[in-house]
């Protein structure tokens, strides 16, 4: 089958390649041509394990290619995906300029029939707009505005579908070979019916075991992506604010955690801990989700309490620092391994991380940085966060160099290579001995064993 998708960032890469790398033939678009310039010279310009192989592997197989031209990328495919960006507008909700660009652009050039898949996440009443907006353009065309005219007529035809992703960061790739639903929101005109049949057909060699595939209207399909995310958030900050109870009451979250989750109607994900989420979903999500809600005049309570408990959160780990060593932090010098916003990915987007050095610098200390793969992103974005400040920012080679002469140590994101260091080093090197662990990946005691004071979330502190 050929597919067109429009976006070459993290969802519209690894479904074209995913595509790809099941026997479609497939154009990525994007107006950047710097990035299409990096993807045609065989660099994949984000990090998510295993992505780099199967782009190569199919451009080299001749499945996959990455163009700035438009016009041809619209005529090349069957089903054309919208996988562009929706980031949050000054009001919190999703900003759809991107998505109906590539709307008036498919309406500009397309002939025959085409099934247009939003694959971006985007508030609901998105499908009507991108329809609105292609039919526009086929009217400008001199083209029938109403479809059934259109079919009398034999002019172009098409439909829109929702089929938002369900990938994590990291974990992409896997996801999307192996996902555990695919939704499909269509609408029951005979467009919408054969659209349905294009989509299920392009998914087949991925519910080959069982069928993953729900069906149903638009509009309950991107309701579905926001529901399934703020559900996620929630639960994270449900844990946090309970992790921030334990302390007060001298409970041990991690032990509260093994015992929620062996209920199998809550179950054990998304049930950690830790210093608040970032990324590029869950608080624009949140964010957008609310601002629908207060369009229809109807306030998401819960989500207003999942923002604030998550703002809050960010700042836990700061505060213990500051509890141990006062808020003037002049002289300090604090190691921080994990710059990313989670494991395996470069992705800096609303990282706790960045509240944390920026607090950790306002407050007179300087920082010595790790992260398996995320610093030069780190860099980047540090860098419009700081301004002049950053000059009290170094970045180690190694999460040891990073401790060598640091007086403190803080743990943000849990990299594998983080989770069973030498301890005993660790304590050798650090000026103060003691660890702030915002993501709990040690017991007390063995940390107490090593000689270094510990200070997780929602744990028995130590020293």
């Amino acid at each position: 089958m050929k597919i067109t998708v429009f976006g070459s960032g993290y969802v519209g890469l690894v479904t074209g390649a995913c595509l790809a790398d099941a026997g479609n033939h497939v154009v990525c678009v994007d107006i950047d041509a710097r990035k299409i310039e990096l993807l045609n010279s065989g660099h994949v310009p984000i990090h998510e394990p295993g992505l780099d192989a199967i782009v190569a592997g199919n451009r080299a197989a001749g499945r996959l290619s990455f163009t700035t031209d438009i016009e041809a990328a619209v005529a090349h495919g069957e089903g054309l995906f919208i996988a562009v960006g929706t980031p949050p507008d000054e009001t919190g909700s999703a900003d759809l300029q991107y998505v109906l660009a590539v709307a008036r652009s498919i309406g500009a050039h397309f002939t025959g029939f085409k099934v247009v898949a939003d694959k971006s996440t985007v508030p609901v009443g998105t499908g009507d707009l991108v329809a609105d907006a292609i039919t526009a353009e086929l009217v400008k065309r001199g083209f029938a505005a109403d479809p059934a005219e259109r079919a009398r007529l034999g002019q172009p035809a098409f439909t829109v579908i929702s089929n938002p992703e369900f990938l994590k960061e990291g974990a992409a790739v896997a996801d999307f070979n192996r996902p555990d639903r695919i939704v499909i929101g269509a609408d029951a005109t005979p467009e919408g019916r054969r659209g349905l049949e294009l989509i299920r057909q392009l998914y087949a060699p991925f519910t080959l075991n069982h069928d993953r595939t729900m069906v149903m209207d638009v509009r309950s399909a991107e309701l579905t992506k926001y529901a399934a995310n703020a559900m996620l958030a929630t639960r994270i900050s449900f844990m946090n604010e309970l992790a921030n109870l334990a302390e007060d009451l001298g409970a041990d979250i991690e032990l509260v955690r093994r015992g929620m989750g062996s209920d199998p109607r809550i179950g054990y994900s998304f049930l950690y801990a830790g210093t608040g989420y970032g990324g590029s979903c869950f608080p624009k999500d949140v964010s957008a989700l609310r601002r629908t809600a207060a369009e229809q005049g109807r306030e998401l309570r819960i989500l207003a309490a999942v923002e604030e408990a998550n703002t809050a959160q960010k700042d836990v780990l700061s505060g213990k620092i500051r509890a141990r060593f006062g808020d003037d932090l002049k002289g300090l010098t604090v190691a921080v391994w994990g710059l990313a916003f989670k494991p395996n990915t470069d992705d800096m987007r609303d990282a706790p991380s960045r509240v944390l050095i920026a607090d950790l610098l306002r407050r007179g200390a300087s920082v010595r940085a790790h992260d398996p793969v995320a610093m030069e992103e780190a860099k980047r974005v540090l860098a419009l966060d700081l301004d002049a400040e950053l000059e009290r920012v170094s970045f180690a080679n190694s999460a040891m160099d990073a401790v060598e002469g640091a007086d403190i140590l803080a743990i943000v994101t849990e990299w594998k290579a983080y989770r069973n260091p030498d301890l005993l080093a660790v304590a050798r090197h650090l000026k103060s001995k003691a660890v702030f662990d915002g993501r709990n990946l040690y017991e007390p005691s063995v940390v107490e064993q090593a000689g270094l004071a510990y200070f997780p979330i929602g744990r028995r502190q130590v020293g």
